[in-house]
């Protein structure tokens, strides 16, 4: 196994940041993963596809970058088919692998930026799906031990784009493999609006998953710059949710307030829509600035820092306070 020392990890996040990492491997299976933990010392931090992270300074760890890549049949019936997918397994390319195949339940997440093996600690969701839908069981490797573990669902404890492994677990675990239960006979998730509207633009009144697949991308594509062109991370900040009463103060401030209501009796206020009517939509400041398409949104447009980005961030979640008196939580990792 080659290490790489002082090495740039521009190209290993999709905000397209110039930082260094200390030493650099990259594992392409467990067992070379647990033969490198008995020679490596903390700090360590695993990488996947860096499309949810900000990196504002070099790390002086080991990044353990996962390259397994692999996608099998583990077991199936009539109904139901269960597939193993590697964590450096590009998320995207497994949908598309799963929609090739006709197994229905991870199209409406077309698209979505990162890797297979982070996916689950963000419990990666949009248009009316998240992973824990059709989440059965991960593979990973304690960082500490070198020995593997199973999680299931409950186990992860999945939430709003989230995970144990965003806080009690955080950096503890490699994850190798993540099983995932799909449907041969698929019932197709329409609930949200643009994907109905844009189905019949096409005139088409019995899509398939391949359809939706189909119709998810071009509504990304509106919405969200590609990494390869414009560095982001896409959504940067979490839908806050918010109480009955407090939804009910924001409703009689605000008479053209966006939400949705949940199940539990709270409300999903957009972010986007929030960060819109303080000013940010297009809004440029030096290397850095907000998307003009799509307000949550912030973008490197070439040579801007991590600690610009997080500056312009900061500065975007201070006006959403000040103006609507709500919090705004980052959905990205920052380092």
């Amino acid at each position: 196994m080659v290490v790489k020392t002082n090495y740039s990890l521009k190209n290993y996040n999709s905000f397209g940041i110039d930082v260094q990492a200390a030493k650099f491997y990259a594992i392409r299976n467990e067992q070379e993963l647990q033969t490198l933990l008995k020679d490596i010392s903390a700090p360590i931090f695993v990488l996947g596809g860096g499309s949810n992270l900000l990196l504002t300074k070099d790390l002086n760890a080991t990044v353990l970058h996962n390259q397994i890549k692999a996608i099998e049949i583990v077991q199936e019936n009539d109904t139901t088919v269960q597939i193993k997918v590697g964590g450096g397994v590009v998320w995207d390319d497994c949908v598309s692998w799963a929609v090739e195949h006709g197994y229905g339940g991870i199209e409406n997440l077309s698209l979505i930026p990162g890797s297979v093996g982070a996916a689950p600690i963000q419990n990666i969701g949009a248009y009316g799906v998240e992973l824990k839908d059709v989440f059965v069981l991960l593979e990973a490797i304690d960082l500490e031990t070198g020995e593997k573990k199973l999680f299931t669902k409950k186990e992860c404890a999945f939430g709003y784009r989230n995970s144990i492994f965003k806080s009690e677990y955080k950096g503890a675990y490699f994850i190798t493999y993540v099983h995932l239960q799909l449907q041969k006979q698929p019932v197709l998730n329409l609930s949200y609006g643009a994907i109905l509207d844009k189905l019949k633009e096409k005139n088409i009144d019995k899509p398939t998953i391949l359809d939706v697949s189909n119709t998810v991308k071009e509504i990304r594509k509106t919405k969200l710059p590609d990494p390869a062109e414009i560095g982001n991370s896409g959504s940067f900040f979490k839908n806050p949710v918010v109480s009955k009463q407090e939804f009910q103060r924001l409703e009689n401030e605000f008479k053209d307030l966006r939400y949705y209501a949940q199940e539990d009796g709270k409300y999903k206020i957009p972010a986007g829509w929030l960060i819109e009517q303080c000013g940010w939509k297009g809004k440029r400041i030096g290397n850095t600035g907000s998307y003009a398409k799509q307000a949550l949104v912030i973008v490197n447009y070439g040579g801007a820092t991590g600690d610009e980005v997080e500056q312009h961030a900061l500065n975007v979640k201070k006006s959403v306070y000040a103006k609507f008196g709500i919090l705004l939580e980052a959905e990205v990792n920052i380092l």
